[in-house]
């Protein structure tokens, strides 16, 4: 068998959507399982649609998620350029081949003609709107025109595009690795632009003749592209041969949240969640949209989630490794259907991985979010406190809110937790506890407790009164870890500090 040779070729156009880093995700795991390549190409022939920066950001993504191309325009390789811009004349070979072996022709009609041929099919009550069998002979193009108008309006250098032409009445069928045998009438399919009046190819000539050249062996995209595929195989049929084609799967959609319908940008607007893996900053109008690493995503965790959106298994098992998707994944196994994006799944997928990893996997990471606080702590540091409140957090934006207290004293105290307990004896209590504390050799958790209680036995005090107590002196509130814990972390000086502060107001 011939080497197994994946490629994901997206268009600089914006942010990459979090369905788009899921077919890399499956075509990075199927080459990897096969001991084979992924490519990624990029597909910039649409130039009035080219984003300043999203090629860049295309590649940011792919390497915080960890799936790095084995080629790309970046990492080079052997069957490059990878810009299909950078492939103009490659392309124009064959779509003249096309032309001169009957199965394109060329098409002079101006936008002006389009349309008015676009409104007399709507007059008519057409169903179709399409440029095909039914009109072609009616427009202005070479298949009517005699051969020697043809060459007048090409030698005066007249604009036009080269069409494919689709026969009617012909059944065109391919074996999808995921849905089965699909077929299509041909007579329902558009003459599509195949070269456009600028040189450059549509997508329809591009993807055949770069997965030729680039030797590639398994196609995968998603579903929106099924519409496409008969006038792919046909450009198959004509250049290459059928037995050259790839084999082909077509991946299900992620649905909103209610199932209804593609999920959007717009959506994650509306509903207040990511679909970019980063955040990305509209070149024009410097607009920022979130991304799932801003917001507070492990790259773990992202790729999890979008593994299990539309493929299982086949067990209940839902954390995955990379590891272990390669060696797991099938795309036989990759669902026919749409899949629901879950956002409260998503962060189960991340309070997971935060559990998982060794705090140290994302201790730079909090040391951002720290810095936007103007916090600066030391990592070793970091990583006790991570340690303690990593079992609260869902978001590594949240290890602020768990964990503020942390890094500074409270400003404010819950007084209405407290102010109902306390009295002289409470006061006399953190008064001599503070002292005990001054005087303690080894500050460590057990021996901060082992003083607490004592104390607490030796003035006959309920230790469940005082340790709340306690907690809101050094917190500010009821919330967080085991209070001794919290004791032990900021430290000795710290703690009778806040003791002290937390006395001016209760007493």
């Amino acid at each position: 068998m011939n080497k197994i040779r994946v490629r994901f070729a997206p268009s600089p156009t914006g942010g990459l959507h979090l369905g788009g880093v899921r077919t890399v995700l499956f075509n990075y795991l199927f080459a990897k399982k096969h001991g084979g390549d992924f490519i990624l190409r990029i597909e910039d022939t649409d130039q009035s649609r080219f984003v300043p920066g999203a090629e860049q950001y295309i590649f940011d993504c792919l390497a915080w998620c960890g799936l790095v191309p084995d080629e790309s325009p970046v990492h080079g390789g052997p069957y490059g350029p990878y810009r299909q811009s950078e492939r103009k004349e490659i392309y124009r070979t064959y779509a003249e081949q096309l032309v001169s072996e009957g199965h394109a022709y060329y098409a002079f009609d101006t936008t002006e003609e389009l349309d008015a041929m676009r409104e007399r099919l709507k007059e008519a009550g057409s169903q179709s709107l399409q440029y095909d069998h039914h009109i072609r002979m009616r427009m202005n193009n070479s298949l009517r025109l005699h051969p020697e108008e043809t060459k007048a309006l090409l030698d005066a250098g007249t604009p036009y595009v080269i069409r494919i032409k689709v026969d009617a009445n012909e059944t065109i069928s391919f074996r999808d690795m995921i849905r089965g045998e699909l077929e299509f009438d041909s007579s329902r399919v558009d003459d599509k632009v195949l070269l456009k009046a600028d040189g450059m190819p549509t997508y329809h000539l591009a993807v055949v003749v770069d997965d030729h050249l680039m030797k590639i062996s398994h196609a995968f995209r998603g579903e929106e592209w099924l519409p496409s595929a008969p006038v792919h195989i046909l450009l198959w049929k004509y250049l290459f041969g059928l037995d050259a084609m790839p084999q082909w799967a077509h991946f299900p959609l992620i649905l909103k949240p209610d199932g209804n319908g593609k999920l959007s940008k717009r959506d994650g607007d509306r509903l207040g969640f990511p679909v970019f893996a980063l955040d990305w900053k509209d070149p024009v109008s410097g607009d920022i949209t979130r991304g799932f690493k801003e917001i507070g995503f492990l790259c773990e965790a992202f790729v999890n989630l979008l593994a299990v959106l539309g493929w299982n298994n086949g067990t209940e098992q839902e954390v995955f490794t990379v590891e272990e998707l390669i060696n797991q994944f099938s795309i036989e196994r990759v669902h026919k259907g749409g899949a629901k994006f879950d956002y409260e799944k998503a962060k189960w997928f991340n309070h997971q991985w935060i559990q998982k990893l060794p705090v140290s996997a994302y201790t730079s990471q909090v040391l951002e979010i720290l810095k936007d606080k103007n916090v600066s702590v030391s990592g070793s540091y970091l990583q006790q406190v991570l340690d303690l409140i990593k079992d609260r957090c869902t978001l590594l934006s949240d290890f602020w809110d768990q964990g503020f207290f942390f890094f500074e004293s409270p400003i404010a105290y819950d007084e209405a937790s407290v102010k109902p307990k306390w009295d002289t004896g409470k006061n006399n209590y953190f008064d001599t506890l503070m002292n005990r504390y001054a005087t303690t050799a080894l500050w460590y958790q057990d021996e901060i407790e082992k003083v607490f209680k004592e104390l607490a036995m030796e003035q006959q005090i309920k230790v469940g009164e005082l340790q709340m107590i306690f907690r809101v002196m050094l917190v500010g509130s009821k919330t967080g870890p085991g209070v001794f814990a919290i004791a032990n972390t900021i430290g000795q000086e710290e703690t009778i500090k806040r003791i002290q502060n937390a006395l001016l107001v209760f007493g």
